[in-house]
């Protein structure tokens, strides 16, 4: 298997979710008893990361340190008060020394066992000779959650549009990533983009070839009622 890494974007401060849940940073809320930071490495790991590096602000590593709160072994945190979600995937590449990586938003909850099936098939699009793909998007069928990240994909299954108006498919804030997108850092920056979903639409358009990997759910926690919802996502079939 390619040796890849994971990186974790938790730098917000999550206020949408603290306005009406847990007045916490999103990375120590927690699920199903274990806070998403956690939860999110260990499927990186479970997945075939070697080592997980994750970027959080001044706030959450205060936190983590005066609670003594366990992280998974494996786990490099890094402390850094980022502006937006795209300086914070740059922050992680500073990071990062495997050609490839996997990354996700600390908000980004999947079933169990989807996050493998995602790297799976995308080493399968990326790695393997003769691989078609630069890079890949986990995606899932949009049901009416508030401020998808609509994605068209071609029959072959490239993504052609990120952040189109409207569509079937969203992003499902996972993805696997080549280094080599750490090349366009420079003239993101001059165009004065601000979030990671702009970079993933820049990169696109800058001809680099992202595949579509639709996966079964994913749920984005933004409010208090996509935190009851993952944790019906996540719940044990049998159990209420």
């Amino acid at each position: 298997m390619e040796p890849i890494e994971g990186a974790i974007l938790a730098a917000g401060r999550g206020e949408r979710l603290r306005a009406g849940g847990p007045d916490l940073p999103k990375p120590l809320v927690r699920l199903a008893g274990e806070p998403l930071l956690a939860r999110q490495a260990r499927f990186m790991f479970e997945a075939g990361a070697r080592r997980v590096v994750a970027v959080v602000n001044s706030e959450t590593a205060s936190l983590i340190d005066r609670n003594a709160i366990a992280l998974p072994a494996g786990l490099s945190v890094v402390v850094r008060d980022t502006p937006n979600s795209m300086e914070t995937l740059f922050e992680l590449g500073e990071h990062l020394t495997s050609r490839w990586f996997l990354a996700a938003t600390v908000d980004a909850v999947l079933p169990a066992g989807e996050m493998t099936h995602f790297v799976q098939r995308a080493l399968a699009l990326c790695c393997a000779d003769g691989a078609p793909a630069s890079g890949a998007l986990g995606v899932v069928r949009w049901r009416g959650d508030e401020r998808p990240l609509f994605v068209q994909a071609d029959a072959a299954g490239a993504i052609r549009t990120v952040g189109a108006a409207r569509g079937a498919l969203v992003t499902a804030g996972i993805y696997f990533l080549p280094q080599s997108v750490f090349a366009f850092r420079s003239r993101a920056r001059e165009m004065r983009l601000s979030a990671l979903r702009q970079f993933l639409a820049g990169l696109v358009q800058w001809g680099v070839r992202l595949d579509a990997v639709e996966l079964s759910d994913a749920i984005d926690i933004d409010v208090a009622e996509d935190l009851e919802a993952a944790g019906k996502l996540v719940r044990p079939r049998g159990k209420c």
